[in-house]
């Protein structure tokens, strides 16, 4: 309300754009793997970098919120988007959990993976019906714990039916490469008798190796040998199958060895390969040795009215009490979108709807021009009328 005296003041005709948070944008796939977007609500919480101390960068404490997930690795091994926002997560532990109380940068560094050395080796494969006149060998591999690769003979020999030798031996080994044997009984030979075909008891080894506690139905049929290769006693496990079963190492019709598969858990120095990001939000890093590990998750936060949060530049937002409060989930639950992987997502506005605004306050402003065009020459046909 104007006091009296006060001029009247024009209406107040100044443009302001309208944000909506809450209008999905276009997803579009990108050739870049690290990219991210949300399909459906949520934002990206990210960091913005204050300054820089040994060539690192530090961070404001406030917490920045954004939809722009065209991240890639910086020369620090963050992940950053091409705004200058890094993507914060959650750290995980060994296994893979994620820390849901605590939420940083996250940070790639390209470390090794350490190599595990081989604990277990596991055969499938079908020894002859027929007694063979050669004994029968075949290799395995495994691992030491500075990931160096070594072999294992196994050599299957037998005089009569049902009744396999088998011998381990490691050449490297630094004692002896001999590890020793063992029996292998199947079917109706061993005791108490097995299922034709099946192993049925292990004993009488000989050197390092070691038989199983039991040989009851269903129990690992496992034999032990420990080997040395300069740094300590390694044990190892040959897992044979299961007693009385159809598994691992069986004795069926045939005059041939059959090898169905041999595989061992060692696993040699790997370097890092590449860098992924899962849907349910995981970052892991992949080796050249065909192993990866999850260094950290990627969650949504979510407002209860996303349209009132403060915009930043650079596509970013600050939380306002308007908003309420930011509510950080996994990506798919508690009303947060989906993580779309190398994708990104397109501005939310309807480029046709806006020209057409545009044209119809274009026509209006050219109308309105008109009326003081006319409204000026009858004002000056009056003055001449009193010439």
């Amino acid at each position: 309300m104007r006091r009296p005296g006060q001029p009247l003041r024009a209406p107040d005709r100044q443009a302001r754009p309208a944000y909506t948070n809450t209008v999905q944008g276009t997803i579009e796939a990108s050739d870049n793997q690290l990219a991210l977007a949300i399909g459906g609500q949520g934002f990206f919480n990210v960091a913005l970098a204050k300054g820089t101390v040994n060539g690192k960068p530090t961070f404001d404490d406030r917490e920045f919120y954004t939809r722009a997930g065209d991240f890639s690795r910086d020369e620090n091994g963050y992940l950053k988007n091409s705004e200058g926002y890094y993507l914060k997560g959650w750290v995980v532990d060994a296994a893979g959990n994620p820390d849901r109380t605590v939420i940083n940068p996250i940070q790639v560094d390209q470390q090794v993976f350490n190599p595990v050395a081989t604990t277990e080796i596991t055969l499938s494969a079908n020894l002859p019906a027929v007694i063979p006149a050669d004994p029968i060998t075949t290799q395995a591999q495994l691992y030491d714990s500075l990931g160096g690769l070594h072999t294992v003979n196994l050599t299957f020999s037998s005089a009569l039916q049902n009744h396999w030798t088998m011998s381990i031996d490691v050449p490297d080994d630094i004692n002896s490469t001999a590890r020793g044997t063992t029996a292998l009984d199947f079917g109706t030979g061993a005791a108490p008798v097995a299922a034709d075909g099946t192993i049925g008891a292990i004993g009488s080894v000989t050197g390092s190796l070691g038989a199983p506690a039991t040989n009851a139905l269903g129990d690992p049929a496992a034999v032990t040998f420990t080997v040395d290769f300069g740094q300590g006693a390694q044990t190892v496990s040959l897992s044979l199958g299961e007693f009385g079963k159809a598994t691992g190492l069986t004795q069926y019709a045939g005059t041939e060895f059959s090898l169905r598969n041999l595989e061992q858990n060692g696993v040699p120095l790997g370097a890092f390969s590449s860098l992924t990001t899962r849907t349910n939000g995981d970052v892991a890093v992949s080796y050249d040795n065909g192993q990866s590990r999850v260094i950290a998750r990627v969650p949504l936060v979510s407002f209860n009215n996303p349209d009132k949060l403060q915009r930043q530049d650079g596509q970013a937002f600050l939380r306002s009490p308007e908003a309420g409060d930011a509510k950080v989930t996994d990506p798919a639950s508690n009303g947060v979108g989906k993580l779309v992987i190398g994708s990104i997502e397109k501005s939310n506005v309807d480029i046709a709807s806006e020209f057409t605004k545009l044209i119809v306050a274009q026509r209006a402003y050219s109308a309105n021009t008109k009326v003081v065009t006319a409204s000026d020459e009858m004002l000056q046909d009056t003055i001449n009328m009193r010439r």
